[in-house]
């Protein structure tokens, strides 16, 4: 019998005083920076009606999941090293671990979703306001959430049922599925095996939707007659391919391969990329890349 521990350290990225404060102030801009960007692109799309589409609708929807996605890791990370306090209690890594699962999942079928709707817009515009009605985008919003909590307690309750014991440090600066399940002391091929199956499914699940979304959209772009139609149907859909580039590149590295739950020391600078930078980037990537918003940030500017 092996007694569950209290409470966790979180070892990752070791470093001396002076690049762990560094490290605190770099985590806190770039939360600020995530935070501020993706509510100033909820307010753009609220306030400006001609965006009050089925598009930005998703859109306005991942920006609110970015901001809980982000606030899930970065604060805590920011201030364990400031203050060099990395312990964190077994119910809080429990809490942390439910909630950063929930918000990957679903931002992963968020990205599918919005590539289903560039699908619908693009290939069949005449009818694309009739199948994306308001009854389906708010079906679809809610049936990624409930993806993302089938998951997320699927993976919690098979960690969690782990032993812990002795050996209380995580390789990670969160607490992650694949560094808890290599920090436990128990057996842990079906925990590992779990993982491979549920991730990797929902990894390649949504990336097979957006590829097939995105290959129909290529062939239709294609044959449009004109450029000025080429160039308008691809600048909406670019910024949405470079998300889908960097979030599915990421997360396919870290939880999609075998062997993902042992090597948890290679996964600390991919984990800030997809939890921490992915979200500050998003409402860069979607005002600079895409037209409507940037006209209409302008229009408000000049308000």
């Amino acid at each position: 019998n092996h007694t569950r521990i209290s409470e966790f350290i979180l070892v990752g990225f070791k470093s001396q005083p002076g690049s762990q404060v560094l490290l605190s102030v770099l985590f806190s801009t770039m939360y600020i920076v995530t935070v501020v960007g993706n509510i100033c692109m909820i307010l753009i799309i609220r306030m400006d009606p001609s965006l009050h589409t089925p598009m930005y609708f998703f859109l306005e929807n991942l920006s609110t999941l970015d901001i809980c996605y982000s606030s899930v890791i970065t604060p805590r990370a920011a201030l364990a090293f400031l203050l060099g306090r990395r312990s964190i209690s077994y119910n809080g890594c429990a809490s942390q671990m439910f909630f950063f699962s929930l918000f990957g999942t679903t931002e992963a079928f968020f990205l599918a979703v919005m590539a289903y709707d560039r699908f619908t817009a693009i290939c069949y515009p005449l009818l694309y306001h009739v199948i994306m009605s308001r009854r389906l985008c708010v079906l679809l919003v809610m049936g990624s959430y409930l993806s993302g909590c089938i998951n997320c307690t699927i993976q919690t309750g098979f960690t969690f049922s782990l032993s812990f014991c002795g050996h209380r440090e995580i390789n990670h600066f969160f607490c992650d599925v694949a560094a808890l399940i290599h920090a436990s002391c128990s057996h842990t091929l079906v925990n590992e095996l779990v993982m491979l199956a549920l991730c990797g499914s929902i990894i390649v699940g949504t990336a097979l939707v957006v590829f097939i979304s995105y290959g129909y959209i290529i062939i239709t772009i294609a044959q449009m007659p004109s450029a000025e139609s080429r160039h308008k149907a691809f600048s909406t859909c670019s910024s949405h391919m470079a998300t889908i580039c960097l979030f599915f590149g990421t997360v396919f590295f870290m939880y999609a391969q075998p062997g993902a739950a042992s090597a948890p020391h290679k996964s600390n600078t991919i984990s800030v990329f997809y939890t921490i930078v992915i979200p500050m980037l998003n409402p860069f990537i979607y005002t600079l890349q895409n037209r409507e918003v940037k006209g209409s940030l302008r229009k408000q500017l000049k308000r």
